[in-house]
């Protein structure tokens, strides 16, 4: 098969594009070359956590590999199969886990046989989906294109010192479903989990409280509870994932993270402003799905037409990856104040 070049300082010229593009190599089993990785960057080249992610999937493809170290700015990647079986990974670092899974998921569904990874790193850090947004949000929308993927959070870990550990099952598939879906339909329910570790108990309540008010003031109730260790982590955090779950099906959240001197009423109530905004469009995905999405959708059998509440960087990306990766082009609109896709997946082989 012939060799895909990718530039991986487009757009915003960061790791996502490395990770997705040997996700989607590992995938339809595309010998692909990454060049200017993270150029844009002030230190350029893969990081320890970008590494973490393709060391796996070295393993869960049996590749051949060149380049792959820190500072390396181009990386040559050629699969040979898609491997199920257990893995393990330590990030070594706070690198989010949830990253790692942004990599390792697509192969994992396509996989010969079940995937199990137990993965170590940070769970809820800076810059990344928390694991509980991939949990309650983005694995129950893949559950729409009849993914099977369970995430089971073992223990939190935040930054700078990580150790968090996370469990991650998926069932595999022939063929993912299209999927036709415009609008989310009415709130049915809106849930949530605030955290804090190694923190007084009343941080978490705080900023359940919070969420819980700013959402009242809006006219929607929710039911947050608290997730609180006192010992057993590494380091002090706290933040809180909300999510809504709607009758088309869909999910939509809303997340904030804790930091040293951030009132925990204010993380609380930036989580519920956040979930809000995402609602107020009346779109079937919010923008963290809708970035994360685009890859299942071209891989997908048929035709499938959703929408997101916007339109970000890192989708206009993912859009522009696929093309290049697997041929296939995605229609993107305005809908009034949300942003329509169509595609026509490609399926699996």
């Amino acid at each position: 098969m012939e060799l895909v070049r990718i530039d991986g300082s487009y757009g915003e010229g960061g790791g996502s594009i490395f990770r997705y593009a040997l996700a989607l190599a590992s995938v339809s089993l595309t010998p692909v070359e990454v060049y200017n990785i993270r150029a844009k960057r002030s230190r350029p080249g893969l990081r320890p956590q970008h590494l973490s992610a393709a060391r796996l999937l070295v393993q869960m493809t049996d590749a051949d590999v060149e380049g792959l170290r820190v500072g390396s700015t181009r990386v040559r990647f050629v699969p040979r199969e898609r491997r199920g079986g257990k893995y393990v990974l330590d990030v070594g670092t706070a690198g989010s886990v949830s990253l790692i899974i942004q990599a390792i998921l697509p192969v994992a569904l396509f996989a010969d046989s079940p995937v199990e990874v137990r993965l170590t790193g940070g769970t809820d850090v800076p810059m990344a989906p928390p694991i509980d947004y991939m949990k309650f949000v983005f694995a129950r929308n893949l559950c729409l294109l009849g993914a099977k993927v369970e995430i089971e959070l073992l223990r939190r870990g935040h930054y700078p010192r990580g150790g968090g550990q996370v469990k991650l099952r998926v069932s595999p598939t022939r063929t993912l479903a299209a999927l036709e879906l415009t609008e989310r339909g009415r709130v049915e329910g809106i849930f949530g989990v605030a955290h804090a570790v190694k923190l007084p108990k009343h941080v978490a309540e705080r900023i359940a409280d919070s969420a819980w008010k700013r959402l009242l003031e809006a006219g929607e109730n929710a039911d947050i509870r608290i997730d609180w260790s006192p010992n057993g982590h590494l380091g002090p955090g706290a933040g809180i994932t909300i999510w809504a779950n709607c009758s088309s099906g869909s999910t939509l959240g809303g997340d904030s993270l804790g930091k040293r001197g951030k009132p925990s009423e204010v993380v609380g109530r930036e989580a519920a402003e956040s979930l809000l905004r995402e609602l107020r469009p009346g779109a079937a995905f919010d923008r963290h799905t809708g970035d994360m999405i685009i890859p299942y959708l071209a891989l997908a059998r048929g035709r499938s037409a959703v929408t997101l509440t916007e339109f970000t960087s890192h989708a206009e990306s993912n859009v522009w990856l696929v093309g290049r990766m697997l041929g296939v082009e995605f229609d993107v609109t305005r809908d009034g104040p949300r942003w329509l896709l169509r595609v026509e997946g490609r399926g699996v082989s």
